[in-house]
């Protein structure tokens, strides 16, 4: 494939593609209006694409989801809505020979498959399952499915799974016992099920039979926990076999990233077989070349989830390693149509970029340019892209042209009458003498001449990057429309700048990093003179939120205010109840126990006595990745210290504020802590 010019950026501030006649500014309730776009699939053919877009059902305080289609050999093309029902309709997949599209459906009480014929006719109920389906794959030749199956593992049928979950339902004891960690992940106490993967026929008309269970030899959740799906599992060629990323449990899982490739035949007769048992790091994505190599992505160091994620092909028993040398790690892997070609996403230089990877040679070209790629489904001359940056929300595109063509505009009635920031990337020298980049935005509102305060907004991870997206829980427009500049900095640990960079920030959270945003903020302030850094605010969550503890202790004179949302108070504290052990081990040098001093040396509970900037916080109850008692902590901290505070507590929400409405009362929460502070 050759390189296309993809959404070129010459301006030096960065106009939204919006319309900029506007009637008034964005709100957090217009954010969560907001329809999404995702999981495009393209048809056998080429010429058609179906999708999920997502609307906002703000009497149920929920999201809901249909499937819709779009003809893309007609330029201009209207979207044609394929369903419409009061459940969620997601996760499409099309029939071998493209006539329908199989998707997952809670309409029948359930997550199950369906089937929708595009000549016309009803949807088809396709499993009829006591249990939930919440991904699935079809083999090549569509006389196979695959998907997975929460299951207790002593069971020897699905009707004993389900029995046993419902009686448990109705036992008026509510004791929970453990043996062994994880006891809870993510938002979620363990029950005792796992994850397995099972196959089944597609008979009678294509419905699926009796589903066999592939990977019940392995204590494993197929796919992982929380956020695995069908990525993680795919069909051989000729559908007899199926290989699939599993880390084997056991009292290691919960400070284990050792996720291995497993091989089994699609009728469950064999064992499965461990195909990257000499590598003791990530194994995760197969995918299969039209000549039968299997490719995936690997990581090299155990226990380092942030780690790059190189690209590794099998090819008659003998593994190697294409572009070694690209300095990036794939977050997303997928075959193009000619089925010697790879596509990859990665952060680069704080975009997410679609590549192009020669199976052979190994050479490497970028098929985009500014902005965001999120998931995307391949043509015959490219791919169907998901596409945003930081003032257009995601959005159909094609790449391959000439130039790329916009499919979609879900948003433009909604954002035709409100006004966007407009925004520009600039670099300094940071940590080390190395170059650092940042983004600052623009007041919605702005007018040359005038001075406007400062949403200083530092990212989680830490191993993220805000880059130039949409972002759904930390969206810069919202505050620009409220009438501040916002300034966020991929500051050392970021990805997309070579992974030497990313891991400079293990076991140096507190140093390394601060100080990029240090010289970060006070390069903002030299570039622009229209920022007003005597009234500017600080925000975080997760290490974001640590982040603000620790500028709390160690910059006490920097901001106006704080906000911390899911925020890590006490690192000591923070070891012995979180669940993903694995991840604060490498970022702390080892088990607490073993290395206590890397653990407190960046400790913000150590820094108490020095705060005094008004803070507020805010958390989950659900969260599990850093525990709302951090929260409490903090507030705690403050209070006894006599410093402002104000604390929000979300009874029903995770490490994320997902819903609707919890949402809107998120955000406002936080502009009206902003504005008390900073327009007085």
């Amino acid at each position: 494939m050759k390189t296309k010019a993809w959404l070129a950026l010459s301006c030096v501030f960065c106009l939204p593609v919006m319309a900029q006649e506007t009637s008034r500014v964005f709100t957090p309730t217009d954010l969560n209006a907001l329809a999404r776009v995702s999981d495009p699939q393209v048809s056998p053919n080429g010429r058609l694409v179906v999708y999920v877009q997502r609307e906002t059902d703000f009497d149920a305080n929920r999201g809901r989801n249909d499937l819709w289609l779009l003809d893309l050999s007609t330029a201009g093309a209207t979207p044609r809505r394929l369903t419409q029902h009061s459940a969620n309709d997601t996760h499409p997949r099309w029939s071998v020979d493209g006539t329908g599209v199989f998707f997952l459906s809670t309409r029948g009480g359930s997550s199950q498959v369906w089937r929708l014929p595009l000549n016309g006719g009803e949807a088809v109920q396709i499993t009829d399952l006591p249990l939930d389906i919440g991904s699935f794959r079809l083999s090549a030749g569509g006389g196979r499915i695959a998907f997975p199956l929460d299951v207790f593992p002593d069971c020897a049928d699905l009707k004993c799974t389900r029995d046993r979950l419902d009686a448990a339902a109705k036992n008026k004891p509510s004791g929970r016992q453990f043996a062994e960690l994880f006891v809870r992940h993510w938002d979620e106490w363990r029950n005792g099920t796992r994850s397995n993967l099972f196959v089944a026929p597609l008979v009678n008309g294509g419905r699926a039979g009796t589903p066999v269970n592939v990977s019940s030899a392995l204590a494993a959740d197929v796919p992982s926990k929380p956020f695995g799906g069908a990525e993680e599992y795919t069909f051989s060629p000729d559908g007899g076999r199926v290989v699939f990323s599993a880390r084997v449990a056991g009292r290691e899982e919960a400070w284990s990233t050792n996720f291995d490739l497993y091989e089994v035949r699609s009728d469950g007769s064999t064992r499965p077989r461990n195909l990257t048992a000499n590598n003791p790091a990530w194994d995760t994505q197969p995918v299969y070349l039209a000549n039968g190599d299997l490719a995936w992505l690997a990581m090299k160091r155990p226990g380092f989830e942030a780690d790059r994620f190189g690209i590794r092909i099998l090819r008659k028993g003998a593994v190697r390693e294409i572009a070694a040398d690209w300095d990036r790690s794939v977050g997303h892997l997928d075959v193009a149509r000619d089925g010697r070609t790879l596509l990859a996403t990665a952060n680069d230089l704080g975009q997410n970029v679609l590549f192009s990877v020669d199976a052979g040679s190994g050479r490497i070209a970028k098929l985009t340019g500014a902005g965001s790629v999120g998931e995307f489904s391949t043509t015959p001359g490219g791919a169907v892209v998901v596409w945003h940056d930081l003032a257009t929300p995601p959005d159909l595109y094609a790449t391959g042209g000439a130039a790329p063509r916009r499919l979609t505009n879900v948003n433009a009635a909604r954002l035709g009458a409100r006004s966007l920031g407009e925004f520009e990337q600039y670099s300094f020298r940071g940590w080390n003498g190395e170059t650092v980049y940042g983004y600052v935005m623009k007041p919605a509102t702005f007018a040359a001449g005038g001075q406007y305060p400062i949403a200083f907004i530092v990212h989680g991870g830490p191993q993220v990057s805000f880059a130039n997206q949409w972002n759904w829980r930390w969206n810069a427009q919202t505050y620009a429309a409220r009438g501040y500049g916002v300034v966020f900095i991929d500051f050392h640990g970021s990805p997309g700048y070579g992974q030497a960079f990313t891991d400079s920030i293990s076991e140096h959270w507190g140093d390394r990093p601060f100080e990029d945003l240090q010289k970060g903020l006070a390069a903002a302030l030299e570039k622009y003179s229209w920022l007003d850094g005597k009234r500017a605010c600080s925000l975080g969550a997760s290490y974001g939120g640590y982040m603000q503890n620790w500028i709390a202790g160690n910059w006490s004179d920097g901001f106006r205010c704080i906000v911390n949302h899911a925020g890590i108070f006490d690192t000591r504290s923070m070891y012995y109840t979180t669940e993903e052990l694995w991840f604060t081990e490498w970022e702390n040098g080892g088990p607490y126990h073993d290395a206590p001093q890397v653990h407190e040396k960046f400790n913000p509970a150590n820094f108490v006595k020095q705060w005094k900037t008004p803070m507020l916080v805010t958390h989950g109850e659900k969260d599990f990745r850093v525990p709302y008692t951090q929260g409490i902590a903090t507030f705690t901290a403050l209070q006894r210290r006599g410093v402002e505070s104000r604390l929000l507590v979300f009874p029903d929400e995770n490490h994320w504020v997902l819903k609707p409405a919890n949402n809107v009362q998120w955000y406002g929460a936080i502009l009206d802590w902003l504005d008390a502070h900073t327009k007085k």
